[in-house]
């Protein structure tokens, strides 16, 4: 595995979507809006050199990884973090909802998401970078639902009529997730586990935003913390000298 020499700066590509944009749903404002303290800014506080934001609202793996090429090739980036899946595994709910006996398909098909995230881990390491995939944070299935069917309970009847459980909600995106270790693992990759970092509090719910799927300012304070985490024991000499965690 290519390893990172000592210099003076060092430049980190953070590749992903809404989640890594920062986006949370402002239940004060009813919209979504941008966290200044995300998490992106917050590790670019902690790191010597630049933490570049590629991440996009919306983005899916086809997407992202199109316009990350560029990215790359602009700021030669020693590590590239990867954030995809959450809006992959999603579907047109909309329509789901106009026509629940219909065959829906969510927006990447799982095995294009995996060839592509193999594809894509296969590309880094061939240009020296070091690719690290990050784990979804987990959804809340009951808040999700409730905010796809916008509380109409005939929107939401027509769902259930398709979907078969809200449960269902939840171990879909889990396949997802599951997709990300395995091909972390058969590439032998390093990956940081967010999700389990959510999973090992006592209510990780407290962490996500009332849409049901975007972590909040305290979930990003605990991605944050995840990756600090990981960088202080991989690549310590990346820090500012005498940083701490502080992101309580």
């Amino acid at each position: 595995m290519k390893e990172i020499f000592l210099k003076d700066s060092y430049k980190i590509i953070v590749a992903g979507d809404s989640i890594s944009k920062g986006v949370v749903y402002n239940e004060e404002q009813g919209r979504y809006t941008v966290l200044k303290d995300n998490y992106v800014s917050l590790i670019q506080d902690k790191i010597k050199g630049i933490v570049c934001n590629a991440a996009k609202f919306g983005n899916t793996i086809i997407r992202g990884i199109g316009k990350l090429h560029n990215e790359i090739v602009k700021n030669e980036p020693d590590i590239v973090l990867i954030e995809y899946g959450g809006n992959d595994c999603d579907f047109d709910w909309d329509e789901i909802a106009k026509n629940p006996k219909a065959k829906h398909s969510p927006k990447t098909d799982v095995n294009v998401f995996k060839k592509m995230l193999h594809d894509e881990i296969n590309s880094l390491k061939s240009k020296n970078i070091i690719p690290v995939l990050m784990t979804l944070p987990p959804l809340d299935a009951d808040r999700y639902f409730k905010w796809i069917s916008k509380n109409s309970a005939t929107v939401a009847n027509s769902i259930l009529e398709w979907l078969g459980s809200v449960n269902k909600i939840y171990w879909w995106h889990e396949m997802y997730n599951s997709v990300i270790v395995s091909i972390a693992e058969e590439t032998k990759t390093r990956w940081i586990d967010i999700r389990g970092a959510f999973l090992q509090t006592a209510d990780f719910t407290n962490f996500i935003c009332i849409d049901g799927i975007h972590p909040n300012e305290k979930g990003h304070k605990l991605i944050a913390a995840k990756i600090f985490e990981y960088i202080k024991s991989n690549y310590s000499f990346m820090l500012k000298n005498g940083v701490q965690l502080n992101f309580e």
